[in-house]
């Protein structure tokens, strides 16, 4: 995974982004789920290199899905960011834009799930990664082709580097809901209810 070395060379990141911290509308860019005729627009900037992101997918995204992703109220975007482990999450959102649209969020959902394995003795990152690409059917010469593609690395460089320019995004995960910041980091199941309340409330 040397391209993503010198990817982070550019950015400027380093490892000393474990704290999660880095340096609209919807792009056609922007990897989303649910209804694109939702009332309320929810866009997570979020790393799969995090671990606070990766706490929230696992402990108030399921419900969240199931409660407006999945009854329509919802339109859920995820925008990615380079924080925590920046190659893990360099090469997490490869590997996951890799495996296609339909795969991308479980791809994802794996990532933060077994974010944590990674670093456990006798795993590595790259072990890990490869075993969640081999699982979604491909080989390792593909997800070594994937991940030190230079063409995706390009491509993420300019995502991230516009939300920073751009969104003036300081942490991960940060939520903005129909178009107000929320920069708390994980963001509890209550406050996201009321800030969606709040939110559906100004369009009636």
């Amino acid at each position: 995974m040397r391209a993503i070395a010198a990817l982070l060379i550019c950015l400027g990141l380093t490892a000393s982004l474990a704290a999660c911290k880095p340096s609209g509308g919807a792009t056609d860019s922007d990897m989303a789920m649910g209804s694109p005729t939702a009332k309320v627009t929810v866009i997570e900037y979020s790393s799969v290199g995090c671990p606070h992101c990766a706490r929230w997918n696992n402990e108030v995204f399921p419900a969240f899905k199931t409660k407006y992703v999945d009854t329509g109220k919802v339109r859920y975007v995820m925008r990615e960011f380079l924080t925590g482990d920046p190659q893990v999450a360099a090469a997490g959102v490869v590997l996951a834009r890799c495996a296609g649209k339909d795969k991308y969020c479980p791809v994802v959902d794996s990532i933060f799930h077994q974010q944590a394995d990674m670093y456990q003795p006798g795993n590595s990152p790259r072990a890990v990664l490869l075993k969640i690409a081999q699982g979604e059917g491909l080989t390792e010469a593909q997800f070594d082709a994937c991940v030190d593609n230079d063409a995706n690395l390009t491509a993420l460089q300019k995502r991230v580097e516009g939300y920073a320019t751009n969104q003036h995004i300081e942490a991960t995960p940060t939520f903005v809901i129909d178009g107000k910041v929320y920069d708390k980091g994980e963001m509890p199941a209550a406050d996201m209810d009321k800030a969606i309340a709040a939110a559906e409330a100004g369009k009636t």
